[in-house]
C-alpha cells in the first residue's frame, strides 16, 4: 500500500515541479514585454496624473540602477559615484531648459526680470549674483542639436577617460568605489560653491517649457512618461544585447578570473571602462528625465546620498537582472513616498529596514522570487 500511494504521489510531484519550471521559463522568457506591458499600459490605466508623475520619477532613478547591475553585477565594479553622471545629465538638460525660459517673457526667469537688472538673457540666479555675461560654456546650450548629444557622450567620455585610467592601473574594489564617491562629493561641493553660475543650493529650477511645448500641461506630462519608459526599456534591450553578445561574456569572464581574461589576450581596463561608460550614458538619460519632468537639477541629486540610494536601487531589485533593477528602483521610490506621507517621522528607519530584510532574506533581490519557482534540484 505504501509503494502504491508513493508511486500515485510521484507524478503529481512531477508535475507540480513541471508547472513550476513551466512558469519559470515563462516569466525569464518574457520579462522584458511584462515589464512594458505594466510600464505603458497598466501603469497609465490605473493611476491619476499625480501618480503617475512620481512613477515617472521613480522610473528616472532606475536607469542608473539598470547601468549599476551592468557593472557591478557583471563587470564586478562597485561604483558609488553613478549620481555624478546622473546629475551630469540633470544639469545639462536644465540650462537648455533654463536659456530657453529666460528668452521667454511671460516666464518669471525671462526678459522682463533681465531687463530689470540690465542682464537680458541671462538666467535669473546669475542676474541675482551679478553676472553680467552668460559664461561659454553655457552658450552651446542655447540649442537642442547640441544639448541631447552632449547629454549622450560627455558622461560616456567622462567615464570611459576615467575608468580606463584607473582600471588600467589596476585600481578596482573598495579603492575604486571611494574614487568614484569623491567624484560625487566633489561635484557636489563646486556646483553648490558656484552660486552665480550653477544656481548653489538652490540648483536651476523654475523653466516650464520645451522647445515652446507646456511642461505644466496632463499631455506634456503623459507624453513625457511615455518617453521615459520607451528609453528605459530601450536601456534594458542595449544591455541585454550586451551581456548576450562577445563582449559581455568576456566581462563576466574578467569578472571571475581577471588574471586568466589577460593572459587569454584581452584587455580587462578596455572592457571595464567601456562597461562603465555604458553605465554612465544611461544614468545622464535619467537625469535628463528626471530635470525635463520636475523642472528641477539639484545638487543633492549628485552627492554622496543618492549614489548610495542608486546602488540599493539595484540591490533590492538583483544586481544580476537589469529588469530586477527597474522593479528596484520602482519599489524603493514607491516606499520612500508611502512611508514618507503615512510616517514623516520614521520614513527613513522603514526604508532601511526594508534594505536590511533583502539582504538577509533575498541575497538575489527582487529577481530572486523568479527563482523560488524551480525546484530545490533545479536551483542547484
Amino acid at each position: 500500500m505504501e509503494d502504491q500511494v508513493s508511486n500515485d504521489k510521484t507524478p503529481i510531484a512531477g508535475h507540480s515541479v513541471s508547472l513550476r519550471t513551466k512558469l519559470h521559463n515563462f516569466l525569464n522568457k518574457y520579462a522584458l514585454l511584462i515589464l512594458a506591458i505594466l510600464l505603458l499600459v497598466v501603469l497609465p490605466s490605473f493611476l491619476g496624473m499625480f501618480r503617475l508623475g512620481l512613477a515617472a520619477k521613480y522610473l528616472s532613478f532606475a536607469f542608473p540602477a539598470v547601468g549599476i547591475v551592468l557593472i557591478w553585477g557583471y563587470g564586478g565594479i562597485l561604483s558609488l559615484g553613478q549620481a555624478a553622471f546622473f546629475g551630469l545629465g540633470s544639469y545639462m538638460m536644465a540650462m537648455f531648459l533654463k536659456l530657453e525660459a529666460a528668452a521667454n517673457p511671460d516666464s518669471s526667469s525671462g526678459t522682463a526680470l533681465s531687463t530689470f537688472f540690465g542682464t537680458e538673457g541671462l538666467p535669473d540666479f546669475m542676474a541675482w549674483n551679478s553676472v553680467e555675461v552668460l559664461p561659454w560654456w553655457w552658450e552651446p546650450f542655447h540649442h537642442v542639436w547640441f544639448t541631447i548629444p552632449a547629454i549622450l557622450i560627455i558622461p560616456a567620455v567622462l567615464a570611459f577617460a576615467l575608468g580606463y585610467v584607473n582600471f588600467r592601473n589596476r585600481v578596482s574594489g573598495v579603492y575604486f568605489a571611494i574614487v568614484t564617491l569623491s567624484i560625487s562629493a566633489i561635484m557636489m561641493i563646486v556646483i553648490i560653491g558656484n552660486q552665480g553660475l550653477t544656481g548653489g543650493v538652490n540648483g536651476i529650477n523654475d523653466f516650464k517649457t520645451f522647445m515652446g511645448l507646456d511642461l505644466d500641461g496632463d499631455r506634456a506630462k503623459l507624453v513625457l512618461y511615455f518617453i521615459t519608459c520607451i528609453l528605459l526599456l530601450v536601456a534594458v534591450s542595449i544591455g541585454q544585447f550586451i551581456l548576450r553578445s562577445r563582449a559581455g561574456r568576456v566581462l563576466v569572464a574578467i569578472r571571475d578570473l581577471e588574471d586568466r581574461a589577460r593572459f587569454s589576450g584581452y584587455d580587462p581596463a578596455m572592457f571595464k571602462a567601456f562597461i562603465f561608460s555604458v553605465a554612465a550614458l544611461f544614468s545622464s538619460v535619467g537625469g535628463a528625465m528626471f530635470s525635463i519632468q520636475w523642472g528641477l537639477a539639484s545638487p543633492a541629486l549628485v552627492g554622496i546620498v543618492p549614489s548610495i540610494e542608486m546602488v540599493i536601487y539595484a540591490a533590492v531589485g538583483g544586481r544580476l537582472s537589469l529588469i530586477g533593477a527597474v522593479y528596484g528602483a520602482f519599489l524603493v521610490g514607491y516606499a520612500k513616498t508611502v512611508f514618507s506621507e503615512n510616517f514623516v517621522e520614521y520614513w527613513i528607519y522603514f526604508i532601511g529596514a526594508l534594505f536590511v530584510f533583502v539582504v538577509m532574506f533575498l541575497p538575489k533581490g527582487l529577481a530572486g522570487l523568479v527563482d523560488l519557482l524551480r525546484s530545490p534540484r533545479e536551483r542547484h
